[in-house]
């Protein structure tokens, strides 16, 4: 009984925490600063006035944070879907796996030149410092959506390079410098091979095999639905694990294969797994902040090699490797600059610097605390111009307000000729009357919503972008009529 009251304590310390973490968010908006950036600064600070906090070992938060990324990767995948992909899945995959390399190239070329590092530690520097974080661009943006192939890319780009520079890491780890230079390339880009191959496999096997369950296995209570793609989702990790792959591409290929794809209760899905996502990325940034002593941090030279290298990537390196990569993209230079500076870092490399803690001698500290100047750097002070710089190059963005209020209709049945679009600016339906669409006798507008309010449809009723239209279509009919709404001109 005598641990009943510290348990009690614990518990309610644990959700105080949460609290004020979800209440920061909105200090976060005010300032334009990612709430990131205030986990990880404020667990870092906690961590020096109470260094009772620093008791958790690094393979704990290895583990707990790994998990976060497992939880926030399969949502990623899911907000993106396939169809989102596809309209620019040839940039995503230059800069996601390409441009990873080339970055981690490049930053090692630096940190060896300028600073001295030996080459191996370079290198796991370099690769570190390659993955970015769409949970911190978006974290910044707020309510505020990016409009067109610049935000599928920034947010593709993200969930790609996140496996890749951690299973390129990995690789990385298993080279022994005594066996000579072509037998530790020849290692390191066969076990990069074999992570990405088994990771893929089963991530697009996991996935189908997900959708199936979905669909076809019915579950006793609507509050299993969400639970039962959770503990799939951490089932494929671990089996890509297993097999030698990489399980953050597994997860991340899963939840893209389920995101366009109808099911039952798929957006009770889609609300639960958004919630333990942010849930989860608070968990991944207290604890890592939790690793790092801001003393520390500032009486060595690590803040100064970080500021430098964090100006290095944000000014030079992302813009001179990642810039030709996206020449091939149908971006406006203006958002290709915007694409270019929103390559912020966030959790993943922390989580891939405490990999490099393993050894634990002086010199991977230094690297540790490297890596967390260089994500401060990236999420306070990049990370609060984002708004300015997407304003400054004319990128659109769409203003998402919550809605707390919801009407539906439940049926036992698949509604096959029920579908949902948002008109997007330039599409033939924009600013153009119901009447004027010419939609025939199988597809009907049955209702539009308008900045939240429900909109009377009647022929003369002229639709603007950013509509949303509930559109009822004969199962026989032969229009598809999406290109109305989501196809723009422009």
């Amino acid at each position: 009984m005598g641990t009943i009251a510290p348990f009690g304590l614990t518990l309610l310390i644990a959700a105080g925490v949460v609290v004020l973490a979800l209440l920061s968010n909105r200090i976060s908006a005010r300032l334009r600063i990612p709430a990131p950036a205030i986990f990880l600064v404020g667990a870092a600070a906690a961590s020096d006035l109470i260094p009772s906090l620093r008791t958790i070992s690094i393979e704990t938060i290895e583990q707990i944070v790994t998990v976060a990324l497992v939880v926030i990767l399969f949502d990623g995948g899911m907000d993106i879907g396939a169809r989102k992909l596809r309209l620019a899945l040839g940039p995503v995959l230059a800069i996601g796996v390409l441009g990873t390399f080339l970055t981690a190239g490049a930053t090692a070329v630096l940190a060896h030149v300028l600073f001295g590092f030996p080459w191996l530690i370079a290198l796991l520097l370099g690769t570190a410092l390659a993955p970015t974080d769409p949970a911190v661009v978006f974290s910044v943006l707020g309510n505020r959506e990016v409009q067109g192939r610049a935000g599928v890319i920034i947010e593709g780009e993200s969930g790609a390079n996140d496996p890749v520079g951690i299973a390129l890491l990995v690789s990385l780890l298993t080279v022994r410098p005594e066996n000579g230079f072509g037998s530790a390339v020849l290692g390191v880009l066969g076990e990069f091979m074999l992570q990405m191959a088994v990771g893929a496999a089963v991530g697009v096997a996991g996935g189908w095999l997900l959708l199936q369950l979905m669909r076809r296995f019915a579950l006793p209570s609507e509050g299993l639905y969400p639970l039962r793609t959770l503990a799939i989702s951490i089932a494929l990790y671990g089996a890509a694990t297993a097999l030698h792959g990489s399980g953050f591409l597994a997860v991340f290929l899963a939840g893209i294969l389920i995101g366009d794809a109808a099911a039952p209760f798929k957006g009770e899905i889609e609300r639960f797994h958004a919630s333990l996502a942010s849930l989860a990325e608070i968990i991944a940034f207290v604890l890592l902040g939790l690793t790092v002593s801001l003393s520390d941090l500032i009486t060595t030279n690590a803040w100064l090699i970080g500021l430098v290298l964090a100006a290095l990537l944000t000014f030079v390196v992302r813009p001179l490797v990642l810039g030709p990569l996206l020449m091939a993209a149908r971006l406006k230079p203006g958002e290709r600059i915007f694409v270019l500076w929103c390559g912020l870092k966030g959790a993943v490399p922390i989580l891939l610097g405490t990999y490099i803690l393993a050894t634990g001698s002086a010199r991977d500290v230094l690297v540790y605390e490297i890596i967390f100047a260089v994500v401060l750097f990236s999420v306070v002070v990049q990370g609060a111009l984002v708004p300015t710089v997407a304003d400054r190059c004319g990128v659109r963005m769409r203003r998402v307000e919550p809605r707390p209020w919801a009407l539906g209709v439940r049926l036992r049945n698949e509604p096959d000729g029920a579908r949902r679009y948002r008109i997007v600016p330039g599409a033939p339906a924009d600013g153009r009357s119901v009447r004027d669409l010419h939609l025939g006798h199988d597809i009907w507008i049955s209702l539009v919503v308008r900045d939240g309010h429900p909109v009377q449809v009647r022929g003369d009723t002229r639709l603007r972008a950013g509509d949303e239209v509930l559109v009822l279509v004969d199962p026989e009919a032969t229009r598809d009529p999406a290109p109305l709404f989501t196809r723009s001109g422009s």
